[in-house]
């Protein structure tokens, strides 16, 4: 349950009935333990976690696990039925840029006709209200400009991944403008998140969970694109995020069922390399090189401005890079060594710090 003494997100999520798609992923393994922590009825749909350890199963989490493919319909509509939201988190995706090149079709089909489904599939709920669709900072069409991009810049891809959850964001519109513009209707957002870092993540082709590959091998990582820049960030920071903006659209907030930015600011926008070198502080082990294997193409750089997020929900951001890294750093090694869970421990302390720094969220 919320902390003593705190009252988390207006106090929105406890008791309330909450489907969480993707919930045995990095991300929605972190959501679900947040939404199951402050005493919210969770069910999620997911296919099971595609990874050997998984934060999902390590959890054990009090949520109605139910196993579906998003891409069939039926399965959506049953998870629908059976769980009866009043708030959606939309999180299941194909998420990985390298897997997009290697199957395009599942990627294409998962992001785009899996996202449909879950929208028509909300059509029919009765009691809900607000409706969150996590795609990604990827869907901006990438100029390689030293800015960040805003929430109004224009959407595009390159690579199959990047342009599937860009279509993902005219799915969503489609559907707000044709089916949910009703004064009743629920309210519906995307949240579009940078590069996240935590414990938990074992997904290939992602930078800590590679390290963490490297060192249980006893070898140095190779690293395709060391002098790529992107926005760094513990995934609670987008997690606490997303939750804000179910927050808002629960409550009626018709004005913010758009698109938001969730990425930490400029001084945290920096190279793989030096991503690297500061979690070397944390881990001297780790060694990396340079990878002489021709790649596919991948943006050199890709940088989000969050400034709508803080201005119009009040969201910031609570740890910096160097925290996060630390976090997850202790993360994995408590694992590694003791076997032992950081996850709800972390939680609480972030949420500590962010009333400490006076979140709008983390109210006493």
């Amino acid at each position: 349950m919320e902390s003593v003494g705190m009252t988390l997100f207006g106090g929105v999520y406890p008791a309330r009935r909450v489907l969480v798609t993707g919930h045995t992923g990095f991300k929605g393994s972190w959501l679900a333990t947040w939404l199951s922590r402050m005493g919210s009825e969770v069910t999620g749909l997911s296919l099971p976690a595609d990874t050997s350890p998984n934060h999902w199963d390590l959890l054990h989490l009090p949520v109605a696990n139910l196993v579906g493919d998003i891409r069939d319909i039926a399965a959506v509509q049953s998870a629908i039925r059976q769980s009866r939201p009043e708030i959606v988190f939309h999180l299941a995706a194909q998420p990985l840029v390298l897997q997009s090149y290697r199957a395009p079709l599942e990627t294409w089909s998962t992001n785009v006709l899996g996202t449909a489904n879950v929208l028509e599939a909300c059509r029919s709920a009765p009691d809900l209200r607000a409706i969150v669709i996590v795609t990604t900072d990827k869907v901006y069409a990438n100029i390689q400009t030293p800015r960040g991009y805003i929430e109004e810049d224009r959407l595009g891809g390159h690579d199959p991944y990047s342009a599937s959850k860009a279509a993902s964001e005219l799915v969503v519109e489609s559907y707000r403008k044709s089916y949910f513009f009703e004064d009743d209707a629920p309210l519906i957002a995307t949240a579009r998140a940078g590069n996240v870092i935590g414990g938990g993540d074992w997904s290939e082709d992602r930078l800590i969970p590679d390290v963490m590959r490297a060192l249980s091998r006893g070898c140095s990582l190779e690293v395709r694109s060391p002098n790529s820049t992107r926005s760094w960030q513990h995934v609670l920071e987008c997690v606490a995020g997303y939750l804000l903006l179910g927050q808002k659209l629960f409550s009626g907030h018709r004005d913010l069922a758009e698109a938001w930015n969730f990425g930490p600011g400029p001084e945290d926008n920096c190279s793989v390399a030096s991503v690297l070198a500061r979690f070397q502080k944390y881990w001297p082990q780790v060694q990396w090189h340079r990878s002489d294997v021709p790649k596919h193409h991948e943006a050199k750089l890709l940088c989000l401005d969050s400034r709508k997020a803080r201005a119009r929900l009040g969201w910031k951001p609570v740890w910096d890079l160097d925290t996060a890294l630390l976090k997850t750093a202790d993360w994995y090694r408590q694992l590694a060594e003791s076997e032992r869970l950081l996850t709800h421990q972390q939680l609480k302390s972030y949420e500590a710090s962010a009333t400490q720094s006076g979140c709008v969220w983390a109210a006493q």
